[in-house]
């Protein structure tokens, strides 16, 4: 089948072929297809192209497909690509030593060559490093020919191939110096020097430089052939043939991984012009934290670019992390020899050496690799001064102050190329035995290139290893970093080289920081752990983050900048702090840092709607912060709560880890407001559980009361059934927590329990003892002036009086209003609002009870509560049934879908019934069975009785309906007795 005709359909494809299984991702996929034009080409081109291509491809039948897995791939079979099979060829060459056998198996595989790659493409970036790594090993495989020709004696079969390639890349002088040797030991001198006068004027017209000293070296050689005597070669010609040209580099990793992306961005910073302007010298900065695998990168893209600079590759280990590094004068003195001065021709003089430097690259094309810079000092005296060099810097901190420099901050592994790295050095049969272990084991090396290194090390070198074992030897934060330790390579002295230059000060800040559970942290934090102001702290942090032992995570919903420290660099600071700071002094930072989020989240919850509980605090430290500094964080307490929630249960579980049960609870007790309105439910009881667990270990009965009152109310109201319904559960424990509170003496607190036993009572019928168990949490809350709890004691009396009796719950809604307005909590005022429009609804006022649903929901959508929305829009529902309005349907829909969403039980139940009385009076008596039944289900781990009773009624209709009889009957039945059980509660009272 011939390629597809659309120019971006081949250039997709192509480049997808060429990766070879590796993902590509969208931004990549623009570079590589569009190239010039891809900051006019959307996302959404790619992804158009993508589609077609795929559709292109099923014509096949049976072949090559895309998928995406951190990027576009295309799944080809190993032998199905010339690309393929010259790449195996390749493979075997380089295990065979003999010459001619080499040269055969090198010339088998350049007949697999049939041009450039990806010919004729007209907008393909060939800058990338995807089509540039091929078109480097193509060259190699030449190049190895033509020395394996020379061996043998027989330089013919080279030739064609040598001659082919030199016409498609008529600048790269190495290739032409082999080709004017080929051709004169072919005994074809005369063109072996029309080819070095055909590239001198090539160089000459286009590039204005003579040809390097490869090429002249090879020229020399023709003319040495030619002569009928042995003449003296002139002076610069022997000095130019005794020195070769530089080539440095250290080698490759053989198993290098990834960082296809930014070794394309590093290639195409050095060797292509920034917007057409003329060319300075390129230079690229790599940072990143110790291990991240900067050099690897460096070396791996210097290679693939030896063609773009043949003139010579010069490569120093600054050492920037240690006390001997080199001074720059003496790398310039490394440099200066390589490049052929002698001895005694280096100048003594920094100044001296830097400028014979830089007359010796003038006009030349080299390249430099800086690895392990320590600052812009220690690299600027090596910097050329003319177009046509270029130089690669690796450094752990980041240098911004080398003046159009590019920088690239190297980030750790994607999960899949971590493992690709581990498959690589293990190889895949272990890996595809343990599929999981290997995931495990790059997530707890923290997908740092070191680390996956180390750990594959020693599962090589232990082949009886399962990864489950080495999983779990990992898994021990306290001697992790003993074990990602192997031969020559520990992750711990990759750090220690980072850690070490610091300023004493700076490094207390790193050690700090390290002492944090929270994922990521804010420079007032680091300022609390210090104990300093911001200003103070400030210096520490940039320090920090210019050494790559902190990362910038983000901008915030406050708009401030969040850090992170890398799980592997956090083992380590702790390590340093255990050995450096006595355990008082770990300890008072800690409490300074949580005291600052306490101080912060009690004043934001006082500034959020929430549930109008009594605010209730304890006797922990605070630290607090400028006014400015609290004015700048809290102006939008909400916005101020979704930034810093991962931190805040961190920081209250890490409370509760260090048994301080006074900062536990009130941390957690902060949270409740902002996780109600916010639906962060998990949050709001795995804190709550936890700390409590605490302060009943630690007979903090303050502590354990607070906590118990607000995590009653979340696994009420949102979480599954357990064992017993959540409604008698309710009371059961609000029974306990008015115990609590009455030890304590705190009305308000017993105020907050009679009104959640007053809810489990209505639940269960008892409506006469519920109104009484109301009245007397109204009656305490007055006399405090406990205007929340006012307002909800007259929220439960209405609900007890309930649909039966609307008229008598009105009045207690309409004071609930004039309360919340009073207390200014727009949240409880909405709830009530909604409530109220609910009892006008039952007492036949429909128009005033839909305006107020509508109105409840504007206000619920307005503070982002999903929960309150859910509830108003459930009876709105019930109310266009009634009326036969076609709303009912989407509004319960819509109800059901929120209610799924976020597990509100109460919520589900009433939805489905009000989508089983729909499908019921639709006629559709299936889908109205099994909307009951399961409203049913949920009804009974709720235990409001009443509302059971009601819909085991309409089931029974949907059964009947159905024609099961037998069925209906039962439920009736049950319905009738657990109507007959409230009659007796209510009789009784």
């Amino acid at each position: 089948m011939p390629p597809p005709r659309s120019h971006v359909l081949q250039g997709l494809l192509g480049a997808l072929l060429l990766a070879q299984g590796e993902p590509l991702r969208t931004e990549r996929l623009t570079r590589l297809v569009w190239a010039d034009r891809a900051e006019m080409t959307s996302r959404e081109s790619v992804h158009v192209g993508i589609s077609r291509l795929r559709k292109w491809l099923r014509q096949l039948g049976g072949g090559p497909s895309i998928d995406y897995e951190d990027g576009y791939r295309l799944a080809v079979p190993g032998d199905d690509l010339d690309l393929h099979r010259f790449r195996a060829l390749i493979e075997r060459a380089r295990a065979v030593e003999d010459p001619e056998r080499r040269a055969a198996v090198l010339v088998s595989a350049l007949r697999l060559r049939r041009g450039p790659v990806l010919t004729g493409m007209e907008y393909l970036d060939r800058a990338d490093v995807l089509l540039r790594s091929v078109e480097q090993h193509v060259r190699e495989a030449v190049m190895d020919l033509a020395t394996a020709a020379q061996h043998v004696g027989d330089p013919e079969p080279a030739i064609a191939a040598v001659r082919a390639l030199a016409g498609d890349l008529p600048f790269d002088e190495p290739l032409h110096a082999a080709l004017i040797d080929l051709l004169a030991a072919g005994g074809q001198p005369a063109e072996a020097l029309n080819v070095y006068r055909r590239l001198g004027e090539r160089l000459a017209d286009e590039l204005g430089v003579e040809p390097s000293s490869q090429v002249q070296d090879a020229y020399l050689r023709v003319l040495d052939r030619d002569r009928p005597f042995a003449a003296l070669p002139e002076p610069d010609a022997v000095s130019r043939a005794a020195v070769p040209v530089p080539a440095q580099l250290p080698p490759g990793i053989p198993d290098f991984t990834g960082r296809s992306d930014e070794a394309a961005l590093i290639a195409e910073s050095l060797t292509r012009p920034a917007n057409g302007r003329a060319r300075t010298v390129a230079v690229t900065t790599i940072a990143g934290m110790g291990g991240i695998g900067k050099t690897a990168l460096a070396v791996h893209v210097a290679h693939l670019l030896t063609d773009a600079f043949p003139d010579g590759q010069l490569y120093a280990n600054l050492n920037g992390d240690a006390d001997t590094r080199p001074e720059p004068s003496e790398v310039l003195d490394r440099f200066l020899r390589a490049l052929g001065v002698s001895g005694s021709g280096v100048p003594p003089a920094p100044a001296e050496r830097a400028a014979l430097f830089r007359s010796r690259v003038a006009g030349r094309r080299v390249l430099l690799v800086l690895d392990g810079a320590l600052n812009e000092e220690q690299v600027r005296p090596l910097l050329p001064g003319s177009p046509g060099t270029a130089v690669l810097v690796t450094s752990r901190n980041r240098l911004t102050g080398l003046e159009g420099a590019t920088l690239l901050d190297l980030e750790v592994l994607s999960p899949p190329q971590a493992v690709d790295l581990l498959t690589r050095v293990i190889g895949p049969r272990r890996v595809a035995a343990e599929p999981e272990g290997a995931v495990e084991i790059v997530r707890l090396c923290g997908h740092i290139p070191l680390a996956v290194r180390i750990a594959a090390g020693r599962l090589a070198g232990r082949p009886n290893w399962t990864l489950a074992h080495l999983a779990e030897v990992l898994r021990d934060e306290r001697g992790r970093l003993d074990e990602l330790s192997v031969g020559d390579l520990a992750v711990r002295a990759s750090f220690r080289m980072s850690y070490r230059p610091l300023p004493p000060a700076t490094r207390r800040a790193f050690r700090m920081i390290g002492l944090l559970d929270a994922p990521d942290f804010t420079l007032w934090t680091v300022a609390a752990l210090l104990g300093v102001p911001l200003n103070e702290a400030r210096p520490h942090l940039e320090r920090l983050i210019d050494a790559q032992l902190v990362n910038v995570a983000g901008t915030d919903a406050t708009g401030g900048l969040r850090h992170r420290m890398h799980e592997l660099i956090r083992l380590y600071a702790r390590e340093c702090a255990e050995a450096e700071d006595a355990p008082r002094q770990r300890t008072a930072a800690l409490a300074r840092a949580l005291g600052a989020w306490l101080w912060l989240a009690e004043n934001a919850a006082e500034r959020i709607p929430g549930p109008a509980y009594a605010s209730m605090h304890g006797t922990a430290p605070r630290w607090p912060l400028s006014p400015a500094t609290a004015a700048r964080l809290l102006a939008d307490p909400l916005q101020w709560f979704a930034a810093e929630l991962p931190a805040l249960t961190a920081a209250a579980r890490q409370a509760c880890d260090l048994k301080l049960d006074e900062l536990a609870w009130d941390l957690a007790a902060s949270l409740e407001k902002f996780c109600d309105i916010r639906g962060a439910y998990d949050d709001w009881r795995h804190t709550h559980e936890r700390a409590l667990r605490l302060c009943r270990a630690a007979r903090n009965k303050r502590g354990e009361a607070v906590l118990l009152r607000g995590l009653l109310e979340v696994i009420t109201w949102t979480s599954e059934g357990r064992t017993k319904p959540a409604m008698v559960v309710m009371r059961e424990t609000a029974e306990r927590l008015l115990r609590l509170f009455t030890e304590l003496g705190d009305d308000r607190g017993m105020a907050d329990a009679l009104i959640q036993i007053s809810w489990g009572l209505v639940a269960q019928g008892a409506k006469e003892e519920a109104l009484a168990t109301a009245t007397r949490a109204l009656r305490l809350a007055e006399p405090s002036g406990y205007l929340g709890g006012q307002a909800r004691a007259l929220q439960v009396q209405a609900v007890a009086h309930g649909e039966e009796d609307p008229l008598r719950a009105l009045p207690c809604l309409e004071r609930a209003l004039e309360i919340a307005e009073r207390l200014g909590n727009p949240r409880l005022k909405a709830t009530v609002v909604q409530f109220l429009g609910v009892g006008h609804a039952f007492a036949g006022d429909l128009g005033t009870g839909q305006d107020m649903l509508n109105r409840s929901i504007t206000m619920a959508r307005e503070l982002d509560d999903r929960y309150l929305e859910t509830f108003s829009l459930v009876y709105l529902a019930r109310l266009f049934t009634a009326i036969g309005d076609v709303r009912a349907r989407p509004t319960a829909d819509l109800a059901l879908a929120y209610s799924r969403a976020g597990n509100f039980g109460h919520h589900l139940a009433d939805a489905l019934a009000v989508l089983g009385e729909l499908n019921l009076a639709a006629g559709d008596t299936a889908a109205a069975v099994g909307c009951l039944e399961e409203s049913v289900d949920v009804w009974r781990t709720r235990g409001w009785l009443p509302f059971l009773a009601r819909t085991l009624r309409r089931l029974g209709d949907a059964y009947a309906a159905a024609g099961d009889h037998d069925a209906a009957a039962a439920v009736r039945a049950e319905a009738d007795d657990l109507t007959g059980k409230v009659s007796h509660q209510t009789s009784r009272q």
